[in-house]
């Protein structure tokens, strides 16, 4: 069988994840990496062709999907509906406030253009949507929880680097452990975004830069940071590459419930990462070869992982998965 033919927009941390994902996948190859940097400066992880975003139409024809790996404040709000009209994309849009106007957007364009956009893919958004309309869906009488850390938020820490006098920064979003346990007790509590989880945020910012500013600007960025208790510590470059130089995350997503005859469930789904942008790459790739393969069937448009059958997921053969897998 063919490979399907990839190619990489972005090369930060997830697009080089990307890279080390594709090379598991039998099935998939890397065709090039596209950057916004010099090509001639980027080194990647694993042999491949690097050229400029800007020479993506030459390829067309040459590339079965394009994995997006660009943050979710403005780089895929824009990438998304631009690469759609050529390409079938894939990406891990993150700020689950914007999914509707986000999905309208990239189901308009890909309808256009005939090509599949699958959208918000990773873990969270992605596998834990799965488990929460999963566990929702079996066990109805009940609440839902999800609980995200301790760890990296790549999509948070993104956020602070894009602010005026900010070098660099990582994010970390730690679970409140009483919160935890309450909900592991079957107590079925009622939270505020605040009373889960806490941020921390380390924060390397310019020579002369106002830090009271980039503080206040942190703490009151909507989506991200304003419903949380948040903390903001300014360090040296030195000691966050000491310090803060992995990239570890993890979660839970929880259901406390009931049965008809007053009997408790507890349903929990758990990861614990050492490197969220590799796992996060695993994921993108494996919807990658479902875009691949459903664009091919005629289907085109936005879609998300509640709209992706698992069969199309698996390298498997269909009917090699209903022998193994059921």
């Amino acid at each position: 069988m063919e490979k399907i033919k990839v190619g990489i927009v972005g090369y930060g941390n997830l697009g080089k994840g990307v890279q080390y994902a594709l090379s598991q996948s039998e099935d998939m190859e890397a065709v090039a990496v596209f950057t916004r940097r010099d090509p001639k400066s980027v080194r990647t992880v694993l042999p491949v062709a690097v050229d400029a975003v800007e020479n993506i139409q030459i390829y067309v024809g040459k590339i079965d999907v394009m994995i997006l790996c660009g943050g979710s404040a403005t780089d895929l709000p824009v990438q998304s509906v631009e690469t759609i009209r050529d390409f079938n994309t894939v990406d891990s849009f993150d700020t689950h406030a914007k999914v509707p106007q986000y999905f309208e957007a990239l189901d308009e364009a890909g309808k256009r253009s005939g090509k599949l956009g699958a959208m918000s893919i990773g873990w969270d958004p992605g596998l834990f949507s799965l488990a929460r309309i999963y566990f929702g869906s079996v066990a109805p009488d009940g609440n839902t929880y999800t609980f995200w850390g301790k760890g990296v938020s790549q999509g948070h820490s993104d956020a602070i680097r894009r602010i005026e006098g900010v070098k660099d920064a990582k994010q970390y979003t730690v679970p409140v452990e009483s919160a935890l346990a309450k909900v592991r007790g079957c107590e079925n509590p009622v939270f505020t975004p605040r009373q889960m989880h806490t941020r921390v945020c380390y924060v390397v910012a310019e020579d002369g830069a106002d830090l009271a500013r980039i503080e206040q600007e942190i703490k009151t960025m909507p989506n991200y940071f304003a419903d949380y208790d948040t903390e903001v510590h300014f360090v040296s470059q030195a000691e966050l590459n000491e310090k803060h130089g992995g990239m570890p995350h993890g979660g839970f997503v929880l259901r406390s419930c009931k049965s008809a005859n007053d009997n408790d469930f507890l349903l929990e789904l758990s990861l614990k990462l050492e490197s969220n942008p590799e796992f996060t790459s695993g994921v993108l790739v494996a919807y990658a070869r479902a875009v691949a393969r459903m664009n091919r069937e005629g289907i085109s448009g936005a879609v998300t992982a509640f709209d992706i059958a698992p069969k199309y997921l698996s390298p498997l053969p269909f009917d090699e998965q209903r022998k193994k897998l059921l």
